[in-house]
C-alpha cells in the first residue's frame, strides 16, 4: 500500500522554494498547520504569496512570517489581529488583496475544482470590483471572480491516516478541506496519524487523493486570538 508519510514538518517543507504561492489552512489561530510554519520560518525563502483567511497575530503563525519579510503579498479576508502586518500595508513593502470572506472560500473551493472563475454580487459598488468583469443575470450586477490555486497548500487536521485521508475535528475544519483541493502538493499535518483503513471511510472529510504527504504534528500550542473570561 502507498504511504504518503514524512518523518516531519522539515522534510515536508523542504522543497518549498522563494516566490512559491503557500496556502494556509485555519481561521484566525485556530486549525493552522503550526508545524509547517515553523519549519518555513527555518528556511530562507523570500517573495512568497500567501493565500489564508488571516495573517495570524505578531508573535505567531503567518506574522511571524511577515515579521522574517517572507512575504511580498497576501490574499486574505481578514487581518485585524496583526499590527506588523498593518505596518507593511500602510508602507507598501506588502501587497494585499483584500477579499470578502464567503468569495475567499468560494476562489479556493472553485480552484480545486478546476473551474476558472464564477459571478458573484459580493463586493459589487466597491473597491473589490476595482478591475474585474462586471455582468447582470437576471436584473442584477454581478461581478467575476477567478480560482485560486497553490503550489504548496498546508493543511492541519485532527487525524489522518498514512493514505493522506483526513479527519477535522470542530471549527479547526474551516478553510482546510477546500485548500487541500486547491494545491498543487498539499501537505497535511495531524495531532493523530492511523494506518491506513482504520479510519471510518463515512467520517473522513477529505480524501487521501488531494494529500501528498501527511505526518504526525509535535507541541501544539492551538492559541486563542482574544481570550476572554468572566470576573468572578
Amino acid at each position: 500500500m502507498i504511504t504518503k508519510t514524512v518523518t516531519n514538518a522539515a522534510e515536508a517543507v523542504k522543497d518549498v522554494v522563494s516566490d512559491s504561492v503557500l496556502m494556509f489552512g485555519g481561521f484566525g489561530l485556530c486549525g493552522i498547520p503550526e508545524n509547517c510554519i515553523q519549519a518555513l520560518l527555518q528556511k530562507d525563502l523570500t517573495g512568497l504569496t500567501c493565500i489564508s483567511n488571516n495573517a495570524g497575530v505578531d508573535d505567531f503563525g503567518i506574522g511571524l512570517m511577515l515579521k522574517k519579510r517572507m512575504v511580498k503579498k497576501m490574499i486574505s479576508s481578514y487581518v485585524g489581529e496583526n499590527a506588523e502586518f498593518e505596518r507593511q500595508l500602510l508602507s507598501g513593502e506588502l501587497e494585499v488583496d483584500l477579499i470578502p470572506q464567503g468569495t475567499l472560500a468560494e476562489r479556493i473551493r472553485a480552484g480545486g475544482a478546476g473551474i476558472p472563475a464564477f459571478f458573484t454580487p459580493a463586493g459589487v459598488g466597491t473597491e473589490v470590483a476595482d478591475g474585474k468583469e462586471i455582468r447582470e443575470f437576471d436584473g442584477k450586477i454581478y461581478l467575476m471572480e477567478k480560482g485560486l490555486r497553490a503550489d504548496f497548500a498546508f493543511v492541519k487536521a485532527w487525524k489522518g491516516d498514512t493514505a493522506g485521508n483526513l479527519i477535522f475535528k470542530g471549527t479547526a475544519r474551516n478553510f482546510n478541506p477546500m485548500m487541500a483541493t486547491a494545491g498543487k502538493i498539499t501537505i497535511a499535518e495531524v495531532e493523530e496519524l492511523v494506518p491506513a483503513g482504520q479510519l471510518d471511510p463515512n467520517h473522513i472529510h477529505t480524501p487521501g487523493i488531494y494529500v501528498q504527504r501527511i505526518f504526525q504534528g509535535v507541541d501544539y500550542e492551538k492559541r486563542i486570538e482574544q481570550r476572554t473570561v468572566s470576573k468572578g
